[in-house]
C-alpha cells in the first residue's frame, strides 16, 4: 500500500487531529498523507482542499492543458460516438455486449470485443 499526499497547497492550514504531527510541547500541522483519496480524481484529500486548489490554479490548468474554449462545441453525427456496455452477465462477471451508440442519431452498432479495448477508436469503422 503506497501512501500519497494530498497535493493542496493550504492542507496543512486546516487543524485537524490528524494533521498534527510531533512531540506534546512541539506539534505542527502536515500535509494529509493516505492511502486513497476521494475528490479530483484521487489527489486531494477533502473537498475543501480541492476548492482550495481549484481557485488558485483551474484556470491555468485548462489554459496550458486542454485550451480554453471560445466558441460552444456542437454535438454533430460526425463526433457524436460513444462506446456503451449492456447486458451484464452477473455468473460471469463481465458485460456481453457491446456498442457504439450515436448520440446525435440514436444508430446502433455493434462492437467486436477486440475493437472494445482499442482506445484509438473514436467512431465505428463500418456501419450495419
Amino acid at each position: 500500500m503506497a501512501l500519497k499526499y494530498c497535493q493542496s497547497h493550504k492542507c496543512h492550514t486546516y487543524d485537524t487531529k490528524d494533521r498534527k504531527r510531533g512531540s506534546k510541547g512541539n506539534r505542527v500541522n502536515q500535509t494529509r498523507r493516505r492511502s486513497h483519496f476521494y475528490y479530483g480524481g484521487g489527489n486531494f484529500c477533502s473537498l475543501n482542499c480541492y476548492n482550495d486548489w481549484a481557485i488558485d490554479f483551474m484556470d491555468r490548468a485548462i489554459d496550458s492543458v486542454s485550451g480554453r474554449l471560445h466558441k460552444p462545441m456542437t454535438l454533430e453525427p460526425k463526433n457524436a460516438w460513444k462506446k456503451e456496455r449492456y447486458n451484464y452477465d452477473w455468473r460471469a462477471g463481465e458485460y456481453q455486449n457491446m456498442r457504439w451508440r450515436n448520440m446525435a442519431t440514436g444508430l446502433e452498432v455493434e462492437i467486436p470485443r477486440e475493437d472494445w479495448t482499442n482506445s484509438n477508436l473514436a467512431e465505428p469503422t463500418t456501419y450495419n
